[in-house]
């Protein structure tokens, strides 16, 4: 049985969030699915579009740097600590378990050249993992949001 449930997302990294809903929506014709267009996207962090089983988010923070901010590919896990501790035994590094939002549960890892991804789960976690936390804005994937210490 594998560890990986599909491709669930592909996040593209953009420095004017705006610009780019107005293209992926009004030039590609896509749908947006949150948040909705009353909140406005000029200080949006997070966009999704409908694409249908996989999801297309933007994400803002990218400086247009080519290369250094490609798309990453996130696959879709059921039960996130298995997963991160099958893949770490098969020699992957993984990151600490973050949660950016409540019960969404992430690790990050690269592949052998470098690219980024993902794994993440939307399920509870069904023991809680440490007390210990620290909210941190280093790096282009916490945000401030909570990392946790597994």
């Amino acid at each position: 049985m594998s560890t990986l449930h599909g491709l669930m997302e592909v996040i593209l990294y953009v420095k004017d969030m705006a610009a780019q809903v107005a293209f992926y929506r009004d030039q590609l014709g896509l749908s947006v699915r949150t948040p909705p267009p009353e909140a406005g996207y000029e200080r949006a962090d997070w966009v999704e579009f409908e694409t249908g089983s996989c999801t297309l988010a933007l994400h803002s923070g990218g400086q247009q740097r080519p290369g250094a901010e490609s798309l990453k590919l996130v696959f879709r896990v059921l039960d996130i600590r298995a997963a991160v501790a099958e893949l770490r035994g098969r020699s992957v590094t993984m990151s600490t378990l973050r949660s950016p939002a409540p019960d969404v549960w992430v690790s990050d890892g690269t592949d052998p050249e470098g690219n980024k991804f993902s794994i993440e789960s939307n399920q509870p976690l069904a023991q809680p993992i440490s007390t210990t936390h620290r909210v941190t804005t280093a790096g282009p994937y916490t945000g401030g949001r909570r990392v946790w210490t597994v």
